[in-house]
């Protein structure tokens, strides 16, 4: 109920009826009895699993209306398009979205970009861009979707999501085959639930009466709700149900490496050397980078121009970003060490960094700096504040200045430009000498931004209260030392 206790418009995905619900309720009714042993030898690969089931909505309703973590919007490669799902997402979110996603520079056929959900009951929106569909560019068409809903998932395990609302991603302009999408997204929706079933507690398939058919003849071929529905539901797949994690597979595109690369497989092997060392640099491939080992002589020697070393580093950075987005940073994202919060007095994004969730002995760091360069690198594209808790953080959670470094220098130019303030909180002695230490003599341009904070009542003035999400333990520290904060202070736009 809202505050003048009319009913609100939004939908809570808890009060949803599950993927089984209807089903077992039809079970008890009519008591058919589950099959038992029938054909146990053949199976479905999408067997019967009610873990999984549990975890599935099929709602007729629009996916702007849920309240749950994220919701998923269709677009074009400009965010722009002008279909129902992202007029209403538009409509419901407010004027602020369209402020946001001209920040985010587009988006590509497959990907998928983050924005705050504004005013929707769900707290972000996933923006995806599903492909044009033509029948002879079929495979490149199915790729590309299942991009989509990959992509999607795994945005969602990287943010510790607990629900996603997902829109039909195919949009009837794009004429994708309603069908054909359909088996592409459960598939692909189900492989991600048997791998990662422990991020996700809830995924919702919003749908319009027109899809809702669809979702209901092939919801039962990848998530049987019994053993018989299951062999039932067996005759009906399709031949192809992609790889383990859904992906179409082409046969024929599948790359054999041969032993010499360029050199035919009937070329004798007495030809020698000289016939081997003749196809090395001859092909484009081999020809991209140019020579690695003159460019990095050049830098040495400071003949390189300032151009090229930008554009160099934007290489460099480009591949951290490309890895960050392929690998499983699940184990780091599960720390909580690191999340987006509100915004600060002059309407900056915050980002927060919890330092006792850090244990630096026992992850891989460089993991730790991928999950950051994935997780900052739509938000450094605007002006950002890192909020640093130092609170009750001992020698397990001391990051090494050889690491800071190393981040320092992986990360865009974006990252320092648009770093306006980092707030040290709780800061020690040991802690003061060491960040002095390290902006005097390792990092240029970071001391002016860095303002010490010894109470959450000196935070305050900066980041209303409301706006930061703090660890239970960072409030308990902070009365016990600096007795309660207050709620009415005044205003600051900085420290």
């Amino acid at each position: 109920m809202d505050p003048l206790g009319a009913p609100s418009q939004f939908v809570d995905v808890d009060s949803l009826p599950g993927w089984t619900d209807a089903y077992e309720a039809k079970q008890l009714d009519s008591h058919q009895n589950p099959v038992e042993k029938a054909q146990a030898g053949v199976r479905s690969p999408f067997p019967y699993r009610k873990d999984i089931n549990a975890k599935i909505i099929l709602w007729k309703g629009d996916v702007a209306l849920l309240n749950c973590t994220a919701i998923v919007n269709t677009s074009n490669e400009s965010l722009t398009d002008k279909n129902p799902v992202s007029e209403s997402i538009f409509m419901h979110a407010g004027p602020d979205l369209r402020d946001e996603l001209q920040k985010l520079k587009g988006c590509r056929t497959g990907e998928a970009k983050l924005t705050k959900g504004f005013n929707l009951a769900a707290r972000f929106i996933i923006h995806t861009v599903g492909p044009k569909y033509k029948s002879r560019y079929r495979t490149a068409a199915e790729s590309s979707l299942y991009s989509c809903y990959r992509n999607v998932l795994q945005l969602a395990k990287e943010q510790a999501m607990c629900s996603v609302g997902f829109c039909v991603i195919n949009s009837l302009k794009r004429c994708y085959p309603l069908e054909d999408a359909t088996h592409i997204a459960l598939r692909t929706v189900r492989r991600f639930l048997e791998i990662h079933g422990e991020t996700l507690e809830k995924v919702v398939f919003a749908v319009s009466e027109l899809e809702e058919a669809t979702y209901q003849k092939l919801l039962p071929l990848y998530f049987p709700r019994s053993l018989e529905e299951e062999i039932q539901s067996l005759p009906y797949l399709p031949a192809d149900i992609g790889n383990a994690e859904g992906e179409p597979v082409v046969p024929e595109r599948q790359i054999r490496i041969t032993e010499k690369p360029g050199v035919p497989d009937d070329a004798s092997d007495e030809e020698g050397l000289e016939a081997d060392l003749s196809f090395i640099g001859s092909h484009a491939f081999a020809r991209m980078e140019g020579d690695v080992d003159k460019q990095r002589r050049l830098i040495l020697q400071g003949q390189l121009s300032e151009a090229a070393l930008q554009k160099q580093h934007q290489r460099n950075y480009n591949r951290w970003l490309c890895q960050a987005r392929a690998e499983d940073l699940s184990d780091i994202a599960s720390l909580k060490a690191l999340y987006q919060t509100g915004v600060d007095n002059c309407g900056r994004t915050v980002m927060v960094v919890v330092g006792r969730n850090i244990p630096v002995t026992l992850i891989d760091m460089e993991k730790a700096l991928l999950y950051f360069i994935h997780v900052m690198d739509h938000i450094a594209v605007k002006e950002y504040v890192l909020v640093y808790f130092h609170t009750l953080t001992n020698d397990y959670n001391q990051l090494d200045s050889n690491f800071l470094k190393k981040l320092y220098d992986v990360v865009d130019t974006k990252y320092k430009r648009n770093l306006k303030a980092l707030y040290f909180v709780h800061p020690t002695f040991r802690s003061k000498v060491s960040a002095w230490f390290f902006t005097t003599f390792t990092v240029s341009g970071l001391k002016d931004k860095i303002h010490y904070v010894e109470s959450l009542q000196q935070l305050f003035t900066a980041i209303p209260p409301e706006q930061i999400d703090l660890p239970p333990f960072v409030l308990e520290y902070d009365a016990r030392e600096n007795g309660p904060y207050y709620s009415s202070y005044p205003p600051s736009p900085d420290l």
